[in-house]
């Protein structure tokens, strides 16, 4: 009676269903399923074949997860082993150990696992459930951290690849976009400002004309350099205890460059990057207008004087600043090929551009940010020489070619950084500094160059040496990787920011 109720209800399942398969349904879990009810029965596999009419081979390829039955092949199966269709048709895996070796077999037909070329694994009875469970622990947090990545674009790998793309872009334009040179020049002339130097009142009578005022408060968060709010139409900087008007010019100017050029809240990294470095030309091609600088290096050039020291004291601007501005305008309106470089005094590499082929170090993606530069080049001797904080002038043989490079160390900031131009040796006439008898040689990146420590000293320290590295903020820091934040602004605090404009919102 208990098998003639279960073949009552298959047969009318198959009257439905005769032609389908259970494609359905997990073969893998259905064969869990009927292996498990199979062995709670106590029939082989030859015994259970001989009750259906199926050969004992197929039913191994079942309970295997390798052949999907038909409808009627369950339901006849269900009614020989006593247990209801649905029981057998159960999506969820019978037990812990069959979950472990389910996912351990689906793992292994993700894109993502087969990419690691290993051999297929098949679990076994003699397979520890623990080896299991780690396996699959393991790929799930490589799924998790590859999903995060696809989820949030604004992190990590997407950051890397942005920059390099977005320094590919700005070689091959020789660093110079004329359509921000044009808004500049719009935005300059909207507000009557022909002056060699911008005004602190000019740019005041900018932000008017964009619909914003200015105001220096003394809690801007740390992680920003202003806050636009843009419900009161006010932007806010530091004080000048905090950022000197140098400085403050500058930000204030990049803020505006995001309106003047119409950017939008950035949906991935590479808009971020493209956005910020748009912004950042419009500071500078506003601050040093092309009209009046290309005159200036005109007449430098041509006395082999060319500065960055000039380009900041006659704009007002910062020697970075500067040092950009030269490389917008030098390659090509006067054909000077150029570098620059922004590091720290450990060689951390934070900022660079070059057109001029110097062998920057570099990822194999292409990633420049954080790579550290050879102790022989001009940014690290400078903190070496005997007066720092003056300019430091000096040739430099690379595996690319000789090098000129001038390095100023700023002050401004928090940071202590070195500011590096420099240009190959053939150009060096036309910059002041070009005399210099300072040289160097540079072999980087290979190793004997300057990362390994010569032959006599490491056989003289060798195992008698335990140094406790300094904590690095970077290394812990950088942008951020949660997804669920949706920050459009890495590096942001958005809670600071958000608090920050409670406190400071006009009724």
């Amino acid at each position: 009676m208990h098998h003639l109720r279960y073949s009552w209800r298959v047969a009318e399942d198959s009257q439905k269903l005769s032609n389908r398969r259970v494609d359905t349904f997990d073969a893998l879990v259905l064969g869990q399923r009927l292996r498990r009810a199979r062995r709670r029965a106590g029939l082989t596999l030859e015994q259970l074949g001989a009750l259906v009419g199926r050969p004992a081979s197929y039913l191994s390829q079942v309970e295997n997860g390798r052949r999907e039955p038909r409808l009627t092949t369950v339901g006849d199966l269900a009614a020989v082993l006593g247990c209801p269709v649905g029981e057998l048709l159960d999506s969820t895996p019978p037990d812990r150990r069959a979950a472990l070796e389910h996912r351990a077999l689906r793992m292994q037909e993700d894109p993502r696992y087969r990419a690691l070329r290993l051999p297929q694994l098949r679990p076994s009875a003699r397979t520890d459930d623990a080896v299991l469970q780690h396996l699959v622990a393991l790929f799930e947090r490589v799924v998790e951290l590859s999903e995060r990545i696809e989820q949030a674009p604004l992190a990590g790998q997407g950051a890397r690849v942005a920059n390099a793309a977005m320094r590919d872009q700005m070689r091959l334009a020789d660093n110079y976009f004329p359509e921000i040179e044009a808004v500049a020049n719009e935005a300059a002339a909207a507000v009557g400002t022909d002056a060699t130097a911008v005004s602190e009142r000019a740019l005041g009578e900018l932000a008017a004309h964009f619909g914003f005022a200015i105001a220096r408060v003394r809690d801007l968060p740390p992680s920003t350099r202003s806050i636009s709010d843009l419900r009161n139409r006010v932007i806010y900087v530091s004080q000048r205890n905090d950022l000197p008007t140098r400085a403050a010019r500058s930000v204030v100017a990049q803020t505006l460059g995001h309106f003047a050029l119409g950017h939008k809240d950035p949906l991935d990294f590479e808009e971020y990057v493209r956005q910020r470095v748009e912004a950042n030309y419009f500071a500078g091609a506003l601050l040093a207008p092309e009209r009046v600088a290309l005159p200036l290096l005109a007449r430098a050039k041509a006395g082999g004087d060319l500065s960055v020291e000039d380009v900041r004291d006659v704009f007002y601007i910062s020697y970075e600043m500067a040092a950009h501005r030269m490389t917008n305008l030098l390659t090509r309106h006067f054909g000077v090929p150029v570098h620059f470089q922004r590091s720290d005094p450990e060689g951390v590499l934070w900022k660079a551009y070059e057109n001029d082929g110097v062998p920057l170090p570099a990822d194999d993606d292409g990633t420049i940010e954080g790579q550290q530069l050879c102790r022989r080049w001009s940014a690290r001797r400078a903190f070496e020489s005997e007066d720092a904080f003056s300019l430091h002038y000096q040739y430099t043989d690379t595996p690319a070619g000789r090098y000129w490079c001038v390095t100023n160390i700023e002050t401004d900031g928090a940071a202590i950084d070195a500011v590096t131009l420099g240009t190959p040796a053939g150009h060096a006439r036309y910059f002041r500094g070009h005399e210099t008898s300072v040289e160097a040689v540079s072999t980087c990146p290979e190793p004997s160059c300057c990362r390994r420590p010569r032959a006599d000293v490491a056989r003289r320290w060798g195992g008698f040496a335990w140094p406790s590295a300094r904590d690095r903020s970077h290394f812990v820091s950088g942008l951020p990787t949660d997804a669920a934040s949706f920050n459009p602004f890495p590096g942001v605090d958005l809670v600071d920011v958000y608090g920050f404009l409670d406190r400071h919102r006009r009724l």
